[in-house]
């Protein structure tokens, strides 16, 4: 069948679609994203402006017109920490309804993280062992930790690139003052988590999921070979923090003339390399591996799942 995943998060509207089967890995076909960055659109009341809603209908509606298209046989659509912290959230989810002609599930934090702690464990197999996993988002930072498929520990924290960049990185290029007090703040936020995740059994892999971190990988990572000849990524956070200097020097619209960073992370690719390297120290980790596989992959996982099992 023909499988699509609507992710409607704080920075884009993702929708991937597959050639799934009960059993079987899926095949993605089509990705298409349109780039929102939602949370510049979340007033200081916590809601989501008319101007906002609206690039969220134009946005779904094209998803929709795409999937359609495709001929997708069955269409999840989720959201995430944008539209489940908007004080006006019930306004937004009825519209973005409206627009989709179908309902929308809106996952809790914890939810997000276990839908991508899924997909890592199958992309990574059984024999990974323990994994711990980071997911930078727009609006928040999933980490999940555990030897099954299902994590022992899942946690998400409002430490998203996006909105760490609103709040703390005003200034394009950010000052030092400005990158200095998100790694103060950072470092609180990711304390009393490190302490509970440090209860866990040391991780066997360390793994990063999002397109943030893959775009850090490209960038101040390096390739090994990997299972079947397919390449995998491991970021140092060494090399991470050299990077943080250099990268805040630079205005954003020239970041995207650097390796990796692509013109819809220009913006908050600063607070995401700084959230991660906050959280890679709190967590006394040195290296990082990327996994391709991520939240649309997991939720397109589960459903297969339930599909194999009736």
């Amino acid at each position: 069948m023909r499988l699509g995943v609507l992710d409607i998060g704080s920075n884009t509207v993702h929708l991937l679609i597959a050639n799934a089967r009960p059993g079987g890995r899926p095949l993605a076909t089509t990705s298409n994203r349109t780039v929102l960055r939602l949370m510049r659109y979340v007033g200081s009341d916590g809601s989501i402006s008319e101007e906002g809603i609206v690039a969220l209908e134009d946005a779904v509606r094209q998803a929709r017109k795409t999937a359609a298209d495709e001929q997708v046989d069955e269409l999840l659509a989720t959201a995430t920490s944008a539209v489940r912290e908007a004080t006006n959230g019930e306004v937004v989810i009825a519209r973005i309804e409206a627009a989709l002609g179908q309902p929308l599930q809106v996952l809790g934090g914890e939810a997000e993280a276990r839908y991508t702690f899924l997909a890592i464990r199958r992309w990574f197999g059984w024999s990974a062992g323990q994994i711990l996993m980071f997911d930078i988002g727009g609006g928040s930072l999933e980490i999940a930790a555990g030897g099954d498929e299902l994590p022992d520990a899942a946690e998400s924290v409002p430490l998203g690139a996006g909105r760490m960049t609103i709040e703390f990185l005003p200034d394009d290029p950010p000052t030092e003052d400005e990158i200095d007090a998100l790694k103060s703040h950072a470092m609180k936020v990711l304390k009393p988590v490190a302490e509970r995740f440090g209860e866990l059994d040391r991780p066997d892999h360390v793994v990063g999921s999002s397109k943030a971190i893959r775009s850090l990988a490209k960038l101040a990572g390096y390739p090994v070979p990997g299972w079947s000849g397919i390449e995998r990524m491991v970021l140092p956070r060494q090399a991470l923090k050299s990077w943080i200097p250099r990268l805040a020097r630079i205005p954003a619209e020239a970041r995207q003339e650097l390796p990796g960073i692509t013109a819809d992370r220009t913006f908050q690719i600063v607070a995401g390399a700084v959230v991660l390297e906050r959280a890679m120290k709190a967590m006394d980790i040195d290296e990082l591996e990327v996994s391709p596989w991520a939240l649309r992959e997991g939720v397109m996982l589960r459903y297969i799942e339930s599909m194999a099992w009736g």
